[in-house]
């Protein structure tokens, strides 16, 4: 039985660091830290789940310590992180599986979605004592990561039932920037969700930084990650999605950090208010 933060206030996080999965899409090893929650247990009912992506920028994110805290706090429940390493092929392996960007960047972004969908939620089912239902399991990322952690649970509703996407690299293009260039069609992930013919049953808690970047493309005084932020809450909203309002937990949380940068400093910052949107008790 897992023992309450409450009965042990000082309780920590255990973090195994030495995990992988030898992952026959990408044809690699990919290393894998996981973090289980204080008093973890292989008996009892089994505890949702946490996949993030970048999980190499854990000790960056000072992620044992944010844990620790909203623990001991009993801000959250029990669950696991499964942190998967990226690797020298990142801007490869991370995008949207159906579609390279204009510079064929994601080109393993298929493969990399196999991996999670048909090796690594299986190991990590078989090897630790974690739920496989979608309502207990979530993923997310950073920047690029977060943008391959949104492509895969908007299309994976069967597996995850929520996504977190902090800065994430909506801006991912079928065309360069130029005359011939269009946000309404060319940007893809924005396409995807167009393109869809269903409602997902998925949650999303958005974050971007007001200081993400400086560019403006369209010059209307909005930094473009806010804005293509911004954009996909309005294709989602079209396709029937709810935005947080009041509080209440709809099914769209957006979190524009002022000041807030492209790194890992902010995106520690603000990870309580996505671990609280997810697992609060």
């Amino acid at each position: 039985m897992l023992t309450s933060a409450a009965a042990q206030p000082s309780a920590s996080v255990t973090v195994l660091p030495d995990d992988s999965v030898v992952s026959v899409p990408l044809n690699r090893a990919v290393h894998l830290t996981i973090i289980l929650p204080p008093g973890y247990s292989e008996t009892g009912q089994r505890l949702p789940v946490l996949y993030l992506n970048d999980g190499q920028d854990l000790p960056r994110l000072n992620m044992s310590d944010v844990l620790n805290t909203l623990y001991n706090a009993q801000s959250i429940r029990p669950f696991v992180l499964v942190a998967m390493h990226a690797n020298v092929d990142r801007i490869q392996e991370y995008g949207t599986a159906s579609q390279a960007d204009y510079m064929k960047r994601g080109s393993k972004a298929g493969a990399y979605s196999d991996f999670v969908l048909t090796e690594l939620l299986p190991y990590i089912q078989k090897h630790y004592h974690v739920s496989s239902e979608p309502s207990q399991c979530a993923i997310a990322g950073f920047s690029l990561g977060g943008l391959s952690a949104f492509d895969i649970g908007f299309h994976h509703p069967d597996r995850f039932s929520r996504v977190g996407v902090f800065s994430g690299s909506f801006w991912w293009r079928k065309k360069a920037f130029s005359s011939a260039y269009d946000d309404d069609t060319d940007r893809i992930m924005h396409s995807l969700i167009r393109e869809s013919t269903h409602k997902p049953a998925v949650r999303f808690w958005l974050q971007t930084g007001t200081n993400d970047e400086t560019s403006d493309r369209n010059n209307n005084g909005v930094i473009d990650s806010i804005d293509d932020t911004l954009d996909i809450i309005k294709e989602l909203e079209k396709k029937g999605f709810r935005r947080d309002e009041n509080g209440s937990r709809h099914e769209i949380r957006y979190v524009e950090v002022v000041g807030g940068e492209h790194n890992q400093r902010t995106w520690s910052e603000i990870m309580p208010d996505f671990l609280t949107w997810a697992f609060g008790r």
